[in-house]
């Protein structure tokens, strides 16, 4: 469980460094993707669209077996 926490905060990290690029093709304005805004800053956090891409990659990753 201790990888699956790990392999999910990393997925995060990349995503959320990625997320500019990626809201051009329409990933990380899915519902259960905070936005907010403090202090100037906007700060996003994208679970659900992280969640739909890891399941892409499973998807993809039995497939490729």
């Amino acid at each position: 469980m201790f990888r699956w926490f790990l392999t999910l905060f990393l997925v995060v990290i990349v995503f959320s460094s990625l997320l500019p690029w990626l809201e051009k093709l329409g990933i990380g304005r899915l519902p259960g993707d905070l936005r907010f805004r403090l202090f100037g800053k906007q700060f996003s956090f994208p679970f659900a669209s992280t969640i739909l891409i890891a399941l892409f990659v499973l998807v993809v990753a039995r497939f490729v077996k």
